[in-house]
């Protein structure tokens, strides 16, 4: 006789390790001791206690991405999610609403494979679908849709937002720039005088020197560096040194004059000028001419006096600067870029010791220009300013192998009665 089975015990069904991903576009209002983050978490934390008897559990990690948009997905939350789904360490992830996960209908996609890949289920709370079925597909990529249409829309909404106060010569946020400070209270920008000061020096040592090159010199020597300002999350951000690149924004920031520049035009703006009319237009009359901002052209790395200005006259071929090294000692010089790839045998001047080709050059400009690059004054530069201060003079050196001669062409303004060029 058979024995009656009809109370044996039910197996238990699997355990469903279920983590929980929650996430706010904003930092506004997660100081609050109950804000969106938890409110989410515990909307999910009662949607997996209520499938209990399925075997669900919540994971005790935090998924939290507060303050970060889900346009991407270059969140740390969401990155330590992804690394926990491809470890296998949790079988669902559950979430408030889909658009929480992500905004992108591409991302999510992704994302949504990642999770098929290894066998991790996806629910939100209050969005029931299925995506084993095609209809739960369809209705997921709709409700993405939705949610990806929002995004733009409210991207399109704040750079409308934001081109209209830019027209009014409203201050619309980014990094500030030496010489203003953003008002606390208003959100515009005021003069911070100390710094304006040394903003109008910096226009005057270029107006005067006419090269980025010397005005960066003078500016390292008296110890000046970019601005320096504290975030709205009490961050401070130390301004760096100034380089080429960065000079060259502060020297055409439209800023400076009291106005506004949006998408090509110029509006009046609501902070006050620090440059006196006049002063960038001469500036930026300067900044059109090649050789003002010519050490972004020219690598002279090794700050070669020659290079960039010898020639060798025979092959019509630049000389470059080279060395050679041996016991830890190094042997420079200029060889010609046709000797260089095609063989000694095809230049008659080959190479030319550095110290003595830069010296001679020295001694025939100033017997040809008297008083221009003085001894005693030459040795008091160092070795960027004197580059410099060769270039300002001399546009080309030649060198011919053959006859062993240099000739020298000056720069129109360095021209003396002497003649155009100098031969030695």
């Amino acid at each position: 006789m058979r024995k009656n089975d009809q109370h044996a015990p039910k197996p238990s069904p699997a355990r469903l390790r279920c983590a929980i991903y929650t996430r706010k576009s904003t930092e506004e209002g997660l100081e609050q001791e109950f804000n969106s983050l938890d409110a989410q978490r515990e909307a999910a934390e009662a949607f997996i206690k209520s499938q209990r008897r399925e075997g669900w559990i919540a994971l005790p990690e935090l998924y939290d991405d507060g303050g970060f948009t889900g346009a991407n997905m270059d969140r740390p939350a969401l990155t330590r999610l992804l690394q926990a789904v491809e470890a296998g360490a949790l079988d669902c992830v559950v979430v408030y609403k889909v658009d929480r996960l992500s905004r992108s209908l591409l991302d999510f996609t992704r994302m949504l494979s990642v999770f098929e890949k290894h066998q991790v289920s996806f629910v939100a709370v209050t969005q029931q679908f299925n995506t084993s079925t095609s209809l739960g597909r369809l209705t997921l990529n709709i409700l993405l849709s939705f949610a990806q249409f929002e995004r733009e829309l409210i991207g399109e909404r704040t750079r409308d937002k934001m081109s209209a106060a830019r027209r009014k010569g409203k201050w619309v946020g980014g990094c500030p720039v030496l010489g203003y400070d953003v008002d606390p209270a208003g959100g515009r920008l005021v003069v911070n005088e100390e710094e304006a000061e040394r903003v109008r020096t910096i226009f005057a040592l270029f107006e005067e020197h006419g090269s980025a090159r010397l005005t960066l010199a003078e500016i390292e020597r008296r110890g000046w560096r970019l601005k320096s300002w504290t975030r709205q999350t009490g961050q401070f951000r130390s301004g760096g040194p100034f380089a080429l690149n960065s000079l060259r924004r502060l020297l055409t920031n439209i800023l400076y004059t009291g106005a506004i520049r949006h998408k090509g035009q110029m509006y009046p703006g609501e902070h006050a000028a620090i440059l006196a009319p006049g002063t960038r237009e001469r500036v930026q009359s300067l900044i059109a001419h090649p050789a003002a901002l010519a050490h972004g052209k020219t690598r002279n790395k090794h700050l070669a006096l020659l290079n960039g200005l010898l020639y060798c006259e025979s092959c019509a071929a630049r000389m470059v600067y080279s060395y050679s090294g041996k016991n830890d000692r190094q042997y420079p010089y200029y060889v010609c870029l046709n000797a260089q790839r095609k063989g000694w045998a095809a230049c008659p001047a080959k190479s030319l010791p550095a110290r003595g080709i830069e010296e001679s050059v020295l001694g025939w400009i100033r017997e040809a220009q008297h008083g221009n690059l003085d001894p005693s004054e030459w040795e008091q530069m160092d070795r960027s300013r004197q580059v410099e201060a060769l270039r300002a003079i001399v546009e080309r050196i030649g060198y011919d192998g053959v006859a062993r001669r240099i000739s020298i062409r000056f720069h129109p303004a360095a021209t003396t009665a002497a003649g155009e060029e100098a031969r030695a």
